[in-house]
C-alpha cells in the first residue's frame, strides 16, 4: 500500500469521525453513497 492511499484512508476515518462529532452524519452517508453509485454508472456508460 503506498502512502498516498493510506493518508486518503486515514483522512477519511478522520472526517467520519469529525462528522459524528458535529451531527452531520446522515449528510456525509448520503454524499457517500450518491457518489459510489454514480460512479458506477460512469463506468458502465464508457465502458
Amino acid at each position: 500500500m503506498s502512502l498516498k492511499s493510506t493518508i486518503y484512508k486515514i483522512l477519511r476515518i478522520w472526517n467520519d469521525v469529525d462528522a459524528v462529532r458535529k451531527g452531520r452524519v446522515g449528510k456525509r452517508i448520503g454524499r457517500r453513497v450518491t457518489g459510489k453509485a454514480t460512479g458506477k454508472m460512469m463506468r458502465k456508460l464508457f465502458k
